[in-house]
């Protein structure tokens, strides 16, 4: 696995994580913003934190989402991270033994409360129409989806890191050992590259978020230039570019550098 571990198959990977983060946000966005599924006991379910306070739906949802897939193992995967990793159950599966490619210092970095906090304050009401339709049940389980794969896609910064300081061992190690947070920063970011990823999203939002009709696309072949243009969208493919190059890029390379800064912590 370690001889994967380079910039070109890592952005592979980060190319097909991004067709399941559109495809699962253009889910999202057919339903209505439902505020009350975000709201503490705005829809009645049955939990509570430890304190009494009722979870939101989403919250619960998410929270026996992880139950399940905890007993199964799946956030044993370096590749994966819980929003609530310290109320995982045990498992009903043997651990897996993964090859170690990472620090270990990468266990510690998790920045699910920040990605929750764009998503439900930024980025849900750009994709989503304002009001309640009642589809409760259908947007939260779409919002948890949504959530896991932003989640693997930001955190999968951690191999992006570690690539790059192979790539460069010198470079990275000067940096890290004067913890020169900024320096990394500025080494790490591409904005070539970072460009070139927001127009590719850009592109891949317009392909999925119409809808495909031969008969309708022969017929507007035919007509000007004008009209040609006038496509309407599942979802604004602008909006999700934004997201990219507002949030996902910026938090993938916070984990680069909280990650590269503690790199050398056992060495």
């Amino acid at each position: 696995m370690s001889a994967s571990l380079t910039l070109p198959n890592i952005r592979s990977s980060l190319i097909r994580q991004e067709d399941s983060i559109i495809f699962t946000l253009i889910e999202r966005a057919q339903f209505a913003q439902n505020p009350l599924v975000y709201q503490p006991g705005g829809v009645e379910v049955p939990a509570y934190s430890k304190d009494g306070k009722q979870y939101s739906l989403m919250e619960y949802i998410l929270r026996e989402t992880e139950q399940l897939h905890g007993k199964v193992r799946r956030y044993t995967s370096p590749d994966e991270h819980a929003f609530y990793p310290e109320e995982l159950p045990a498992m009903v599966l043997p651990p897996l033994e993964y090859p170690s490619i990472l620090a270990p210092a990468a266990d510690a970095i998790n920045i699910n409360s920040q990605i929750m906090s764009i998503y439900l304050n930024s980025l849900l009401p750009a994709i989503a129409a304002p009001g309640d339709d009642g589809n409760y049940g259908s947007a939260a389980t779409l919002d948890v989806l949504a959530l896991q794969a932003l989640s693997k896609r930001i955190h999968y910064g951690k191999f992006v890191a570690e690539a790059k300081f192979r790539a460069k061992p010198e470079e990275y190690t000067a940096l890290i050992k004067n913890q020169d947070a900024a320096a990394l920063m500025d080494l790490l970011t591409d904005r070539k590259v970072e460009l070139a990823v927001v127009e590719r999203v850009r592109l891949k939002a317009a392909t999925f978020g119409q809808d495909v009709n031969p008969a309708a696309q022969q017929q507007q072949q035919q007509q000007d230039q004008q009209q040609q243009h006038e496509q309407v969208y599942k979802i604004e493919p602008d909006v999700l570019a934004k997201m990219y190059d507002d949030a996902v890029m910026p938090l993938t390379k916070d984990v680069q550098v909280a990650y590269l800064l503690r790199r050398l912590d056992h060495e």
